[in-house]
C-alpha cells in the first residue's frame, strides 16, 4: 500500500478534496488518514468467473495534514508518504492556479533547504575534513535546491539519492497536481500536466451509494470519479502497475514496481513465494476473458511458464509455483 500526502495552499480545497477521494469526513487540527480501495472492474469480472470466495482490491493511503507547510508537524508527516498530490485551487473569479502551484512548489523547495542545510552542517562537522558520501549527497542537494531545483529533477547520482532517502526530502517524492475544478471547468491550460476533479460535487454525493453518485455525478458532467482519476496519476507518478491472482480461495489485485520480474512479484505476495521461486503460470487478463474459464485458456495454450527473468505487465494474472 502506498500514501499519499496531500497538499495545497490554504483554501484550494484539500480536505474538500480528501473528503471527495476517501468517502471519510475531515476534522480540522489533526491529520486525516483514510484507506480506499482502488478501483479495478476486472476484480469483479474474474470473481465471477472463477467463483472466488473473496475478493481483495489493492489500497492507497491518503494523508491529509493540518496546517500545510506552515506547521512543522505537518511537513514531518508528509515526509512518510510515498507521494505528493498538489491540489490548486481552480474555482473561483480570483483563481490564480500557474502562481498557486509555483508558490507551493516554492514552500516545498524552502521546507527541504532547511532540513539539508542542517544535516549537512552537522555531517560536515562529524566528517572532520574527510567527507564521504553523506557529506557529497547532501552537498550536492543543497546546491540543486539554491537554484529552485526540486531534488526529482536535479539528476543527483543514485547513491546521493540513496542517501538522501534517509531524511526524506519533500521535492524528492513523485509529484501529481490536482485541479480542483468548479462544475462545467476543465483544467487550465496553464497547468498542463495536472488532473482535473471536482471536489465540492463529489464530496456532495460522498455519503451515497456508489452506483447512485456515479449516475448523479454523470449528470453533471463528470464522467470519471475522482478517485480513478487520482489513482491513476499516483500509478503513474510511482511508476507502479497492478497484477492479479484468482482462484476458488480470492481474487486479489497486487502493486508492483513497473519492470519487476516474476519472482519480485511473488515477494509481493508473500517472502517465501520469493525464495522459492521456480517459475509462474502467466495469462494476460484480456486472454482469459476470452477464453471464459482458466481452463480453456490452459487447453487453447494461452497460460504461458515463466521463469526468474521475466517481467511482470499490467493486467497478468500470475500462479506461482515455489518450494521453500
Amino acid at each position: 500500500m502506498r500514501d499519499i500526502g496531500l497538499v495545497g495552499a490554504s483554501f484550494a480545497g484539500k480536505s474538500t478534496l480528501f473528503t471527495a477521494l476517501t468517502r471519510a469526513g475531515s476534522h480540522g487540527g489533526q491529520a486525516n488518514v483514510a484507506v480506499v480501495p482502488v478501483p479495478d472492474p476486472r476484480l469483479g469480472v474474474l470473481t465471477e468467473m472463477e467463483r472466488s470466495r473473496k475478493t481483495v482490491a489493492a489500497q492507497v493511503r491518503f494523508v491529509d495534514v493540518p496546517g500545510g507547510l506552515s506547521s512543522a508537524q505537518s511537513v514531518a508527516k508528509l515526509r512518510e508518504v510515498d507521494a505528493l498530490a498538489v491540489v490548486v485551487r481552480c474555482f473561483g473569479a480570483d483563481a490564480t492556479p500557474a502562481a498557486e502551484l509555483a508558490g507551493v512548489r516554492a514552500d516545498l523547495l524552502l521546507a527541504d533547504l532547511g532540513v539539508i542545510e542542517s544535516a549537512l552542517e552537522k555531517a560536515t562537522k562529524k566528517a572532520r575534513g574527510k567527507p564521504g558520501v553523506d557529506v557529497d549527497a547532501l552537498a550536492a542537494a543543497k546546491a540543486a535546491l539554491e537554484t529552485e531545483t526540486p531534488l526529482r529533477d536535479a539528476r543527483l547520482a543514485a547513491e546521493h539519492v540513496a542517501e538522501l532517502r534517509g531524511i526524506a526530502p519533500l521535492s524528492l517524492k513523485p509529484e501529481i497536481v490536482i485541479a480542483n475544478l468548479e462544475e462545467g471547468a476543465s483544467v487550465p491550460v496553464t497547468l498542463p500536466d495536472a488532473v482535473g476533479v471536482y471536489a465540492a460535487i463529489e464530496a456532495e454525493v460522498a455519503e451515497m451509494d456508489p452506483e447512485e453518485a456515479r449516475a448523479l455525478l454523470e449528470e453533471f458532467g463528470v464522467t470519471e470519479p475522482g478517485l480513478e482519476t487520482v489513482i491513476a496519476a499516483c500509478y503513474r507518478a510511482l511508476d507502479l502497475i497492478t497484477f492479479l491472482t484468482t482462484g476458488e480461495d480470492e481474487t486479489r489485485a497486487w502493486e508492483v514496481r513497473k519492470g519487476a520480474t516474476a519472482p519480485e512479484a511473488a515477494g509481493v505476495i508473500h517472502s517465501d513465494l520469493q525464495r522459492g521461486f521456480i517459475r509462474a503460470d502467466v495469462i494476460a487478463y484480456d486472454d482469459l476473458v476470452a477464453a471464459g474459464s482458466m481452463d480453456a485458456a490452459k487447453t487453447t495454450g494461452k497460460v504461458r511458464v515463466e521463469g526468474k527473468e521475466y517481467e511482470v505487465a499490467e493486467g497478468d494474472i500470475l500462479n506461482v509455483r515455489f518450494a521453500v
